[in-house]
């Protein structure tokens, strides 16, 4: 038999992760506009994309909770403050944040949601941890390149993309302005990664 909606720890967690889901996406898009800042648009980009995902989950979440429109629901939570210049610093610290949700987190919700009769929640909280693994994984990625200095250049020849004119060329090193629209180097990728397929 499941446990009445309106006094369960499911709709509790369910506030929880909309409001961390939330918060993701305000330091996300935080460090967007930081990367902007330093010239870095395809980390902006990285961020943005990711923010933007955070936002569908809170939504998922948000819906869920939807037949108890009108009231207010308090929760305890503990939430990261991840502030740095470094854009490197705030990749790691994301990693990290994402790596919380989907092997601590949400597991544990779901199992709580499955146990008092919510089978749909659960599921949504498994999807969305398996999400949360491939955020970790891009952002550790661009992380180690970052931190190894090889944002921008490779031990091998690699095809190089511009995200803003989509010029692609080969060559150890992404060019240091786009020969085709003039943009800093900033806005090169690895072409395998351009659609952060990772």
């Amino acid at each position: 038999m499941s446990t009445n909606f309106s006094t369960s720890e499911t709709r509790l967690n369910l506030m929880r992760a909309f409001a961390g889901e939330s918060q993701a996406r305000s330091r996300y898009t935080l460090a967007q506009e930081k990367a902007l800042q330093q010239g870095q648009y395809v980390l902006s980009a990285l961020f943005k994309f990711t923010a933007d995902q955070e936002k569908a989950h809170a939504k998922v979440f948000y819906e869920h909770l939807s037949e108890l429109s009108g009231s207010t629901i308090k929760v305890d939570g503990g939430y990261p403050v991840d502030i740095s210049s470094r854009l490197c610093d705030l990749l790691k610290m994301a990693a990290h944040n994402e790596d919380q949700e989907a092997d601590d987190v949400y597991p544990a919700f779901a199992e709580t949601a499955r146990a008092e009769g919510f089978a749909k929640v659960a599921q949504d909280f498994e999807n969305i941890a398996q999400i949360e693994r491939s955020h970790s994984a891009r952002f550790k990625k661009f992380h180690d390149l970052c931190t190894s200095g090889r944002l921008f250049s490779s031990d091998k020849p690699e095809r190089w993309v511009c995200m803003n004119c989509g010029f692609i060329l080969e060559s150890e090193q992404a060019p240091q302005k786009c020969p085709v629209c003039g943009v800093d180097q900033g806005y090169y990728i690895r072409l395998e990664m351009a659609a952060w397929g990772l």
